[in-house]
């Protein structure tokens, strides 16, 4: 019998949770860490489809990227989506943990998952956070590394929608820099708007980011700083890379339960073209 309190502390030598951001919410979002797993589910995102999925695969715990519990309910109305939502999770007795910023920052996990993706070598955190609590060893959210050849920015934007398995992204360029070279990249997943001056300082030529909004835009052009915006929900690869760490530490310590990936797609958004 495992119960989640051992594989949250096993997790959580990982991806200390002070390594998340002061505004994050990470851990334990609802349920009871006590319970015996017995079927484990891994998503990025928890919402009212994923958690029927779950239900319906007899899941009893989800281990998810992004929080569900950001802003605490005013009340547990459960027209509400999202309170009818915690309801079926208690119901159920279902636990959800969550691991965020954390995992952002965490060598060996999401920033190094998309860097891998990106086939980037020689990369370093592109915004330090100082060391972990355990290891001592330096950490920080993002990654910037460099492209095995230089792409111009339209190859390289082709090249993002290939290895992130998308149909369409926002290619942020001014128009003097169409032909530029692009060999140094910088990475982070979620939204990373706020940091594309570290990219800029870091030496990028291209900076891969999502959800970055029209003014910003404007400045990153105005920069001459290439960005490529594939969206949030490419940290999906958080689903299948976790459920890859949880097996291989169910194997090493001979814990008794199975590990699922969730099929839902919560991308929100649809790419339409003529």
């Amino acid at each position: 019998m495992t119960t989640g309190n051992q594989l949250i502390a096993r997790f959580e030598k990982f991806a200390n949770p002070q390594l998340a951001e002061k505004w994050d919410h990470v851990g334990l979002q609802i349920g009871n860490p006590d319970l015996p797993i017995t079927r484990l589910m891994t998503t990025l995102d928890v919402r009212p489809e994923v958690v029927d999925e779950a239900i319906e695969q007899n899941v009893d715990f989800i281990f998810a990227h992004h929080p569900i519990m950001f802003h605490p309910a005013k009340d547990l109305d459960t027209r509400d989506p999202q309170n009818a939502m915690y309801a079926k999770l208690l119901a159920n007795n279902i636990t959800v943990y969550a691991a965020h910023t954390n995992l952002d920052t965490a060598n060996g996990g999401m920033n190094d998952w998309l860097a891998d993706q990106l086939h980037l070598t020689n990369t370093v955190p592109l915004v330090p956070a100082g060391n972990d609590p355990i290891s001592g060893e330096p950490v920080g959210m993002g990654r910037v590394g460099e492209l095995a050849e230089p792409l111009t920015p339209q190859k390289f934007a082709k090249y993002c929608m290939d290895v992130f398995g998308i149909r369409g992204l926002r290619l942020i360029v001014n128009p003097l820099d169409q032909e530029r070279e692009i060999k140094r990249v910088a990475v982070l997943g979620g939204a990373g708007q706020d940091f594309y001056q570290q990219a800029l300082e870091a030496g990028a030529d291209a900076y891969v980011t999502g959800d970055v909004s029209y003014h910003f835009a404007h400045d990153m052009i105005a920069n001459h700083l290439v960005v490529i915006d594939p969206g949030h929900h490419i940290e999906v690869v958080a689903a299948h890379q976790l459920a890859n760490l949880i097996t291989q530490w169910k194997n090493e310590n001979n814990w008794q339960f199975e590990v699922l990936e969730s099929r839902v797609n919560t991308e929100p958004f649809t790419f339409i073209t003529k």
